[in-house]
């Protein structure tokens, strides 16, 4: 999946997108949950938590 695809999913704006992926904001829970879906892992893995998959 690109970027653009992603954001495209999420209907986040790209600049909303590439804060997230700079760390200079974070995703609200629901995009979490969006996020964890499209890249079929867990929350816990998504957030640093977990190490596997």
């Amino acid at each position: 999946m690109t970027q653009k695809d992603v954001y495209t999913v999420l209907q986040v704006s790209p600049n909303c997108y590439a804060s997230w992926e700079q760390g200079r904001t974070q995703p609200d829970i629901e995009n979490i949950k969006k996020l964890c879906k499209i890249f079929e892992v867990s929350a816990d893995y998504l957030l640093g938590l977990e190490e596997k998959i």
